[in-house]
């Protein structure tokens, strides 16, 4: 299952990665050395703070501004970005924090006397991923379920997506109304109103921080990435945001600093965009990379260096050729992976996607890079608390190019003005500058989103006088991300294997050119034999403890992925453990039984074994009328409540945001009709089974 292939403002993964912004009180964790304090009721370590130089106050009137960050594909990360470059214009010394570097002391971070005002106040900007259905992303995590117990607060799915781990280190964190006392805030949630959950982290943020004696400055500020989250983002920053901190922090300190405020402005717009990193190209040859702690990696860069080459040892098409389409399915041997690599049932698989020469080729020879040149990435002149390992260098200018920039997703238009600085021609500056304007947006929309324009049309074909050092380039690029895969395959069967279901991504561009989706490309260009670079991740799918507890499956096209290794699993579990395994229960969809129908025989083999209990399968163009799963589920609905309801069945849905949402309404339906409950009712009654794990979604836009 291959989620988001070409994105906008940064895809997500199983489902989408939204992003979150908290503004509250924060500080520079790297400024700080180990030290141990008592946080709430467990002990952790903490950093004992260092003497900092007080700040020029000409230059930042506004005192400390601290953005922490959550993301999971790089969005909120990049939104910070802006923040940061914007804020010595509006008067704010900015510095940015992962959260996932403060989770051991989050009060003692974001409280600190460091970054603390004349008023004794704090304050700081998080930028935090909405994973999933309502999850925090995974270097939010502690921070945000640290927050929910001291608060009381929940998440939608807290209590099934908390690990062992984790309730057993925080199970005697208590409530705590002062917790955050002397921090103001504000949230800005980034969210797609696909989604079941949306904006889910942004509002629990904003609440939990109320409830923990955080002092809100500004009501929630919702985005949308199904409409224009940039749009969103830039309305609430230029137009409230750093109104209403100026407003409180810059312009109660007098006319004299408005004015030295509007000369750093004036300063600062003619100056080119800042570059954090520099690059020492390499004569001799250097084919070991540096030994970098994980500590010391950018977050959402670990997977560069952790990630394992494993080699593909079956590749098979599913669909048939008079279809047009391709859907693959793919083995990969992790036998050799040292341990690095392994999963449980329908776990996600993390795949490391790399660009093709041809563009990597049009790239280097627009901007004149020499593709076998060697070089090491390091900070710049003065910029080391702001530097963090990218990727793995020393590398090859063809190997940063290939495997770590974000080259054919249309770039957003804050980069666009970015690389407006670098064009020679006044032209193609105009032409960029015009489109990252709030007047060109829907110029950007036409002929960059929707014309899926990349970075390597732009600086190849567009604006073809754009010239910029290397640094500069990897700085401005977006790093190319993860897609995620559920795994359709049963680590009771398959331990040494992983088997995906990739989607091959092909669409026609209005000129007539083609646009290929980055990774399942790469995978489909992959033979047998040779590798591909891959991790694995938690899923949220988990059979329940009891193996003869019902399961009811919905998993239309290549949302049959994890049904598959979960009638593995239960086969397993039947066949070879010999258990009493309840009902299983599947619904597939697809166009026509001869295109599209995926793994028809071993679904007929898994009926034929007593496995596969009940199956429906809704072929939505072989009749007059269309039919889907949805369909199929409502006719069902006095057996589906039977399940539910009397046997306590577990229900899992994968597959697209919309057929997720119609599922969402039917069951809803069959709850309140059956049950005889109101809508209201019904909505809880399924809240509850989320809450408990019970019913469990993997969806994408």
């Amino acid at each position: 299952m291959e989620n988001y292939e070409s994105t906008v403002s940064a895809n997500l993964v199983a489902s989408t990665g939204i992003a979150t912004l908290v503004f509250a009180s924060g500080l520079a964790y790297v400024m700080m050395k180990k030290g141990s304090r008592n946080d709430g009721d467990t002990e952790i370590s903490v950093k004992e703070e260092e003497e900092v130089p007080p700040l020029d106050k000409s230059v930042f009137p506004g005192g400390h501004l601290t953005v922490y960050f959550g993301t999971q594909t790089g969005t909120a990360e990049s939104f910070s970005q802006q923040i940061e470059r914007e804020g010595e214009a509006n008067g704010f010394k900015v510095q940015i924090v992962d959260l996932e570097d403060i989770s051991e002391d989050v009060a003692g971070n974001m409280l600190s006397k460091l970054t603390r005002d004349d008023t004794g106040k704090n304050k700081a900007i998080f930028l935090m991923s909405t994973y999933g259905e309502g999850e925090p992303t995974d270097n939010a995590a502690r921070v945000i379920r640290l927050l929910w117990k001291k608060s009381g607060l929940k998440g939608p799915n807290s209590d099934a997506t908390e690990d062992e781990e984790e309730k057993k280190t925080e199970e005697d964190v208590t409530l705590d109304p002062t917790y955050l006392k002397g921090l103001d805030y504000a949230v800005f949630g980034l969210g797609n109103k696909q989604y079941q959950f949306f904006n889910a982290m942004g509002k629990a943020a904003d609440s939990s921080l109320e409830k923990v004696g955080a002092n809100k400055i500004l009501e929630i500020g919702l985005g949308d990435d199904d409409d224009d989250l940039e749009a969103d983002f830039d309305n609430w920053k230029d137009n409230i945001m750093w109104p209403a901190l100026k407003k409180k922090y810059v312009d109660t300190l007098g006319s004299d600093n408005a004015s030295k405020l509007n000369t750093v402005k004036k300063k600062k717009e003619v100056k080119l965009p800042p570059c954090h990193i520099s690059v020492e190209y390499i004569t001799s040859n250097q084919d070991k990379v540096d030994e970098i702690s994980l500590n010391d990696v950018h977050s959402s860069s670990k997977h560069y260096f952790s990630a394992v080459d494993c080699p593909v040892t079956l590749k098979r098409e599913l669909r048939s050729p008079e279809d047009g389409g391709s859907t693959l399915h793919m083995e990969i041997d992790i036998s050799n992976s040292g341990g690095r690599v392994k999963y449980q049932t329908a776990d996600n698989l993390g795949v490391l996607p790399v660009n093709s020469d041809a563009v990597v080729e049009a790239v280097a020879s627009a901007l004149e890079f020499d593709l076998d040149a060697t070089f090491r990435l390091k900070a710049a002149p003065g910029q080391d608390s702001k530097h963090a390992s990218l990727f793995p260098s020393p590398i090859t200018v063809r190997e940063c190019l290939s495997r770590y920039c974000n080259l054919t997703s249309a770039p957003r238009r804050s980069e666009l003005k970015l690389l407006a600085a670098y064009a020679k021609d006044p032209i193609d500056k105009s032409a960029l500058l015009r489109m990252a304007s709030k007047e060109g947006k829907n110029e950007y929309r036409e002929k960059i989103l929707n014309a899926q324009i990349g970075l390597v049309d732009i600086v190849s074909k567009l604006c073809r006088s754009i010239r910029m050092p290397l640094e500069h380039f990897i700085s401005v690029c977006p790093r190319l991300q993860t897609r995620y895969y559920t795994i359709s395959s049963s680590s009771s069967c398959h331990p040494q294997s992983i088997h995906a279901t990739v989607a091959i991504t092909k669409t026609e561009r209005s000129d007539g050119s083609i646009f290929k989706g980055v990774c399942s490309n790469h995978l489909a260009d992959t033979s047998v034999n040779n590798t591909v670079r891959v991790f694995c991740r938690d899923s949220t799918f988990r059979l329940p403890s009891d193996p003869s507890t019902p399961i009811i499956m919905i998993g239309p096209g290549t949302g049959v992925a994890p049904m598959r290794a979960l009638l593995q699993e239960r086969s397993y579990m039947k066949l070879e453990k010999k258990l009493i395994v309840g009902p299983n229960v599947l619904y597939f969809g697809c166009k026509k039984r001869a295109l599209d129908y995926l793994y028809e025989e071993e679904i007929e083999q898994f009926q034929k074994d007593g496995v596969l209990t009940q199956y429906h399968v809704a072929f939505s163009r072989e009749q007059k009328e269309k039919v889907y799963v949805q369909n199929l589920l409502a006719k069902n609905a006095k057996e589906t409540w039977k399940l539910i309801n009397d046997l306590g069945a577990y229900v899992y849905v994968c597959g697209g945001v919309k057929m997720g949402g119609d599922v969402s309404i039917t069951l809803r339906a069959i709850v309140s009709d059956m049950g005889e409950m109101s809508s209201d009712d019904a909505k809880n009654y399924l809240d509850k089974m989320t809450s408990k794990g019970r019913y469990i979604q993997e969806l994408w836009a």
